[in-house]
């Protein structure tokens, strides 16, 4: 199955493991940049991991 263009925020926070309330947090601080199509707003897939990446590794018992 090919990569997808852009994601719906149902999909992001299925895909990407976040709470749908960091996903928009993400998205109020700019980090993550949405579009909107009609009624519906896409993510781009990119864009979602290149945040993703950009998160600290975790630093386990610190």
């Amino acid at each position: 199955m090919p990569t997808p263009i852009a994601i719906t925020i149902p999909e992001a926070v299925r895909l990407s493991g976040l709470s749908r309330t960091a996903l928009y947090d993400a998205l109020k601080r700019q980090h993550i940049t949405a579009k909107k199509a009609g009624r519906r707003t896409l993510i781009s897939f990119t864009d979602l991991e290149a945040y993703l990446a950009s998160l600290p590794a975790y630093q386990g018992g610190a």
